[in-house]
Parts: structure tokens; sequence; C-alpha cells
């Protein structure tokens, strides 16, 4: 009996330092979760979700629609080279786009985990920001203003082209329909030259009837047509995002503020509490003297 009694009291030790552990692992996954910004990272996301469906699909629509202007609408090069240098320079400017959404959610990722733990240790009295944090967090606002200004643009000039193909498209439709009762389908006819995407010299610069028909069956049009509509989807999500990272900033730089001025208002407090018990005890000391 007396050599199972050091036995059990070791196992009983063990089992309360596993107890330990687990606990002060659970803890630290508790506090780690605690310290995630879910609304930045929910913002991030979708602000990567969106730029990679703008800028992939945006690109492969773009390089369909130059080959299915090329093979049906411009036939000559001169008449649509300069469609062709505004093409590869739009496809640049995606490359561009993609990088800088790429570098710029990942930096308000880290403001939100900065502004998160700067806030709750404030909190706690912990740790008191400063007035370079709070200027960069202003400097995020205005600038993610500024680019949330640029993609509703962009949001808009991408429904271009989603029309466009979409009248495309209905016409197509119009001349299959058996209810339209079409007698001459020659006359049905889709001039791009309209549009001034090609000059009005160019040739043939318009399909109709049949050919206008097999253009709409080839698959550099159903697929420009349906990328340009999930790239216009996808600004529309980068758009959502950035006014999503608004809120979040302009509600951390609120947060921030209010916390500096209560900060200060305590230390103006502590000053005038501490004058006037230093103020008090020379009273006494006057009297007893």
């Amino acid at each position: 009996m007396d050599g199972t009694k050091p036995v059990m009291e070791s196992t009983t030790e063990e089992n309360q330092e596993e107890r330990e552990e687990s606990k002060g692992c659970f803890e630290c996954c508790i506090k780690c979760l605690g310290g995630v910004p879910y609304a930045s990272l929910v913002a991030t996301i979708l602000c990567f979700s969106g730029v990679a469906l703008f800028c992939g699909c945006g690109h492969v629509a773009l390089t369909g629609t130059l080959t299915m202007l090329e093979n049906h609408f411009s036939q000559i090069t001169t008449d649509h080279a300069t469609l062709t240098i505004v093409i590869q320079t739009m496809q640049y400017v995606i490359y561009g786009i993609a990088s800088f959404f790429f570098v710029y959610g990942i930096i308000l990722l880290a403001e939100g985990f900065y502004t998160t733990s700067a806030v709750k240790k404030e909190l706690q009295s912990q740790f008191k920001t400063t007035v370079c944090g709070r200027c960069i967090t202003a400097t995020f606002v205005f600038l993610t203003y500024i680019l949330g200004l640029a993609f509703l643009g962009i949001f808009g000039f991408s429904a271009i082209p989603v029309f466009l193909f979409y009248n495309m498209w209905t016409t197509c439709a119009a001349m299959k329909s058996p209810i339209a009762n079409i007698t001459d389908p020659d006359s049905i006819c889709v001039d791009v030259r309209q549009y001034g995407i090609i000059p009005w010299n160019a040739t043939p610069g318009k399909a109709c009837g049949s050919t206008l028909g097999d253009i709409c069956s080839t698959s550099e049009f159903y697929l420009s047509f349906h990328l340009y509509i999930v790239a216009c989807a996808g600004a529309g999500a980068t758009l959502i995002a950035l006014i999503h990272y608004l809120m979040i900033l302009s509600a951390n730089w609120a947060y921030l503020r209010s916390s500096c001025n209560q900060n200060e208002y305590q230390d103006i407090k502590t000053k005038d509490d501490d004058a006037e018990e230093g103020g008090s005890k020379e009273g006494l000391n006057s009297s007893y003297s």
C-alpha cells in the first residue's frame, strides 16, 4: 500500500499538469481568435474575389472581343489598329489593378489587426495610440474613398460591353424566334461602327442575316459575353468591398479618436486630483505647525 501511494500522487500531478496545459492552449486560442478583425477579413476576401473575377474575366473577354472583330467586322488590320492599342493598354491596366489591390488588401488587413489590438489594449489601459497611428488610419480612409469612386466608374464602364453584347444576343435571338415571323432576315443587321469601336471606313463593319447568326454561334461571342457579365459582377463585388473597408476604417478611426480624448481627459483629471491632494496635504501640515 505504501508503494502505490507515490505512484498515485505522481499520476494526479501529471493529470493536473495536462489540464493546465490544455487550459492554457484553449485560452491562447480564444485570445488569438479574439484579436482577429473579422470585418476586415471578410472585406479582404470579398475584395480579392472581386478583383480576381474582374481582372481575369476582363482580360480574356477583351482578347475574345478583338478576335471576333478581326474575323467578322474589321478584316483590315489598319482599320482597328487604334482599337488594338486601346485593348492592349486596358489589359496592362488590368495587370496593374490586380497587383495594386493584392498589396492594398493585405495592408488594410494588417491595419485592421493593428487597430483591433490597439483598441483592446487601450481599453485595458495597457497601450496608448499615437498621432501617427491615427493619421495613418485617416490616410487609408481618404485613399479608400478615392478608390471607391474610381471603381464606381470602372463598374459603370464594365457594364457597357455587357449592354453591347446583350443587344447583339437579343437581335440573334429575335431572328431565330418563330414568333417574330421575319420574312427577310438579311434586313436585320448589327453595325458595330455606330458604337465608335471601329471607324466608319472599316470593312465590312456590320453583320446581317445568317452572318450575324453565325457570329452569335461562335465561341468567341458566347465566351466573351458571359465573361463580361462575370467581370461586371466582380467590379461590383470590389466596389462593395471598398465600401465595407471605408466603413471599417471610419469606425476604427472614430474608436481611436474617442479613446484618445478619453485618455486625455483621464490624464487631466488625474493631474487635478494630484494637485488637490497636494494642496490638502500642505494645508494639514501648516495647521499642525
